[in-house]
């Protein structure tokens, strides 16, 4: 059947003749698709007919699909809501009877709540609701970072399994293949603390000063900081969203039915393999960030490579490394525990991952942002 054809072979006639039982619809044809736009017109020259009763009789029709039968629905409803009328169906054409009345009455918008609320609620709910998800989030962690400790095992209940080539794979992905930009950040991160430094002690005649400034700051907080900060966007990204896509493919249920603990396969190694890296880069970033800064000073401020060693020796002493190189692992903790908290609140849906993907990072961040302050506080307080 053409297209054309199909379209005359739809139609609707209004039979008036039997007045006693009310006005008849007689639908016929091929109610499909092809022929929606030209009987929607029709129905709608047919005209709102007033109240009374009326029948419709699909025993004509050969064919219906949803948007034959959405137009059907969408006449039915404008005759039973506004002209008040009795709609009934008559024998025959059973099939299609359950097909249109399958459809919704007439759509009508939401109503919308517009109680307003009292201003104690309203001021003080959503500091509850943050209050609840940082204790929940909290628990999660606390859950994780537990069964990572207790169960490295991959076997619920033994202990043996830890691949030991699951560590060395993330190891890579997250250490090695991460120096190329930790240590170009940290090189212009040097070089940009040493031209303003050099710049603003210029006033002084204390240029040399430049390389205590450089060289503490670094080692004791940028170094680690913003070594944190770059691996939390880059891999604590990549765990949530691997995570949050074996939770959509149900890979995750699929672990436990085999009887693996999904946070010894999953979260352990990735967990380790931070533990190690971060402190690994941290030291890198802390050598690119000093040449960086020797070479400002020396094409800057013109002191030598050999003044900025001798210098830097003596503002330097072992606390300053250690201090930096102590919150390294607890930066890796945060960051793999935060991720994969959030991977695993990964609902079924593209949007879910992508929002706790967000999260992820913007959470470890604030986290390893805070505990680099409370390391900080700590350190003034022992007079580290």
């Amino acid at each position: 059947m053409t297209r054309s054809s199909s379209k005359i072979a739809a139609d609707v006639t209004l039979d008036e003749s039997a007045r006693e039982q009310g006005k008849r619809y007689v639908f016929s044809g091929n109610w499909r698709h092809e022929t929606a736009e030209a009987m929607a017109a029709k129905l709608k020259k047919l005209g709102r007919p007033s109240g009374g009763r009326y029948e419709f009789d699909f025993s004509g029709i050969t064919a219906m699909d949803t948007a034959g039968a959405w137009i059907i629905r969408r006449f039915m409803n404008g005759i039973a809501g506004e002209a008040g009328a009795e709609v009934h169906f008559a024998s025959g054409g059973q099939r299609y009877v359950e097909l249109v009345q399958a459809l919704p009455e007439k759509l009508r918008p939401p109503e919308r709540d517009t109680t307003r609320l009292p201003l104690f609620q309203r001021l003080f709910a959503p500091i509850g609701e943050v209050t609840v998800s940082i204790w929940t989030d909290t628990v999660a962690a606390m859950f994780i970072l537990g069964s990572a400790v207790r169960g490295a095992q991959l076997k619920l209940g033994r202990h043996a399994g830890v691949s030991p080539a699951a560590i060395v794979h993330q190891i890579d992905r997250m250490g090695v293949m991460a120096v190329p930009i930790i240590t170009l950040m940290s090189f212009l991160i040097g070089a940009i603390i040493a031209q303003q430094g050099a710049f603003q002690l210029r006033s002084f005649g204390a240029e040399i000063f430049v390389v205590d400034l450089v060289g503490i700051l670094q080692l004791r907080e940028i170094g680690v900081l913003l070594t944190a900060i770059m691996i939390a966007g880059r891999s604590g990204s990549a765990i949530t969203a691997e995570i949050g896509s074996m939770k959509m493919r149900e890979e995750v249920d699929a672990l436990k039915v085999m009887g693996l603990s999904p946070v010894g396969v999953l979260v352990f190694p990735r967990l380790v393999a931070l533990t190690i890296a971060l402190p690994l880069l941290t030291i890198i970033a802390n050598f690119a960030a000093l040449t960086g800064a020797a070479l400002v000073a020396w094409s800057y401020s013109g002191i030598t490579f050999p003044t900025f060693l001798a210098r830097l020796q003596e503002a330097v002493d072992f606390s300053s490394v250690a201090a930096g190189m102590i919150k390294a692992p607890f930066m890796a903790l945060i960051i793999g525990v935060v991720a994969a908290v959030e991977g695993l609140k990964v609902g079924g849906s593209a949007e879910s991952l992508g929002r706790r993907v967000t999260s992820s990072v913007v959470k470890s961040i604030f986290v390893v942002i805070l505990i680099d302050g409370l390391f900080a506080m700590f350190y003034a307080a022992i007079d580290f």
